[in-house]
């Protein structure tokens, strides 16, 4: 089925510059969503998508009220509602493979959607920027093409992406919106920063870093944020990247070191230390299971033991 906008077909496009003159509304949508001050989101309602991860669920959760995910550059933000169900996802894209990642987005909300019938499929998608690479532009390509290959009817509402979500600022292009939340009980979307990141954050990184998949993070039957099992190779090498000023890193480490933000740096070191501390992640998940975390009264994410 086709990908829909105003209930018209959006045909193949060479360009994000022809898709927003093509669908002037879409440009209209964009600049009244990055106008939008950004909500820090309180962390008891907070579920935390990292990059190359996903997480669904839907109203009746008890456990979370909003999932969002920060920090996108040249990576895409991608929140799929059925407006039926209010079944949601959230997946934050880095290009690694998308055209196998999108049908991921699209099985974790139908399959919590029925036997909701009535609704519809409504995608949103913030993220990228004019950068020099032109990687935003082709991952903005490559994300609707996916989106197009899907045989659900889907329906874009907000693109906020390269083209228009770009600022120049000191004659540097930077994103203009680098988070985003949404709320699972109303739909709504808004830009969002976050204090927390959590559980787990070092472990989530680690999986990213060291080349793990797309992956879901949350098991909304149990209210569960559920991490691994995963597995990487000891490497010693990468303690030369502790070593380095914070400009080699910048340079070596981003798609776009002009753009990241200042954390960017003390996030990579903590990641890289964290694999040095643990060369081997099989003591990570006793028994082969995945750490999983359960929101506790005060609105905490704690480890469950294993059974």
């Amino acid at each position: 089925m086709p990908l829909l906008t105003q209930n018209k077909r959006i045909d193949r496009l060479t360009s994000t510059t022809e898709l927003f003159s093509r669908y002037p509304h879409l440009t209209a949508n964009a600049k009244e969503f990055r106008s939008k001050p950004p909500v820090t989101v309180d962390p008891k309602c907070l579920l935390y998508v990292q990059q190359r991860e996903f997480a669904a669920t839907t109203p009746a959760d008890n456990s979370v009220s909003i999932i969002g995910s920060a920090d996108a550059t040249t990576c895409h933000l991608v929140v799929l509602r059925h407006t039926g169900s209010g079944a949601t996802c959230l997946a934050h894209c880095d290009g690694s493979s998308t055209l196998t990642e999108v049908p991921l987005l699209v099985n974790a909300v139908t399959s919590l959607s029925n036997p909701a019938k009535d609704g519809r499929l409504e995608l949103h998608l913030v993220g990228g920027f004019d950068d020099d690479s032109r990687t935003s532009h082709k991952l903005s390509l490559n994300v609707l093409v996916a989106f197009q290959k899907q045989k659900e009817e889907i329906h874009l509402e907000t693109c906020c992406i390269t083209d228009m979500n770009d600022v120049v600022i000191d004659g540097i292009h930077r994103p203009i919106v680098y988070g985003i939340g949404v709320n699972v009980k109303t739909g709504e979307l808004f830009p969002a920063s976050f204090p927390q990141r959590g559980p787990a954050e070092d472990l989530r990184s680690a999986r990213t870093f060291t080349g793990g998949q797309m992956a879901g993070v949350y098991d909304s039957t149990k209210e569960q944020v559920t991490i691994g099992p995963c597995r990487w190779a000891p490497n010693r090498d990468i303690a030369f990247w502790l070593a380095q000023n914070d400009d080699t890193i910048l340079q070596y480490l981003s798609t776009s070191p002009y753009a990241e933000p200042p954390h960017f740096v003390q996030h990579i070191k903590s990641t890289i230390q964290f694999l040095l501390d643990h060369p081997s992640a099989d003591n990570l998940f006793p028994g082969g299971q995945p750490q999983r975390f359960q929101r506790t009264e005060q609105g905490e994410w704690e480890r469950v033991s294993q059974q």
